[in-house]
């Protein structure tokens, strides 16, 4: 049994198609855990709505604590790590991390930047070896596979790699690097383009990033060697 840990950033509440000025990613990522859930019903989840629900940033206090080791932290600190406590937690128990998030002036938008600042932390994510002056860092999520799942809408168009605009593109770089830090490296990329522009390349953006997301979730179970459902009596 797998679990599925799925996080949306984007500052619209809505779907895309189905509520005015509803978002986009939120689309990809809703028709990503929908046909996921589908074929293994047996599956869990764990949603985080950080668009609507952001992470604090990180503080003064966070980082004294985070930087404290756990044995000599006072009861102050523990406070200050709660909610980090929980979020990575989410991230640890899961096994396909769903990260459906806009591009906001050629970057993640802050929501999400507070949770990758609040899951990436010394002694939870990722130890740190100090006899080591090479590679210091070891990435604790490397413990078992885990893959990410990053769904993205953006404005313009050319900003997958090779485009005209990837040079402007920090979003899957950032997350990539991230995410990779941790331990998680298996990270797969669909983008819906052309919000901005609208109309018929926009409606193709859309059908095509919806088609690869149904393509995503056949191999990924594929990968996991799941075992077909019974058919219908």
């Amino acid at each position: 049994m797998a679990h599925i840990l799925h996080i949306d950033a984007s500052a619209r509440p809505g779907i895309a198609g189905k509520d005015n000025h509803g978002s986009h990613s939120r689309h990809l990522t809703h028709q990503f855990v929908s046909q996921w859930q589908f074929g293994r019903p047996q599956d869990t989840l764990t949603y985080r709505d950080i668009g609507q629900n952001p992470p604090p940033i990180i503080s003064h206090d966070w980082i004294a604590s985070a930087f404290t080791p756990a044995e000599r932290r006072e009861n102050w600190m523990e406070k200050a790590l709660t909610e980090s406590d929980q979020l990575i937690d989410e991230l640890i128990d899961a096994d396909i991390v769903v990260i459906g998030t806009p591009l906001y002036n050629f970057g993640m938008p802050a929501a999400l930047k507070a949770w990758i600042d609040q899951v990436v932390r010394p002694g939870r994510t990722v130890d740190i070896d100090e006899s080591n002056q090479i590679e210091p860092y070891i990435p604790k999520l490397a413990d078992r596979e885990r893959h990410a799942v990053v769904l993205t809408a953006r404005g313009g168009i050319g900003f997958d790699p090779g485009g005209e605009m990837a040079h402007m593109n920090h979003l899957e770089p950032n997350l990539a690097t991230a995410l990779g830090f941790i331990g998680i490296t298996r990270v797969h990329y669909i983008a819906i383009e052309g919000q901005e522009v609208g109309g018929e390349l926009l409606a193709a953006s859309v059908n095509k990033a919806l088609a690869k997301v149904a393509a995503l979730v056949e191999a990924l179970q594929e990968t996991m060697d799941v075992t077909p459902l019974a058919s219908p009596a």
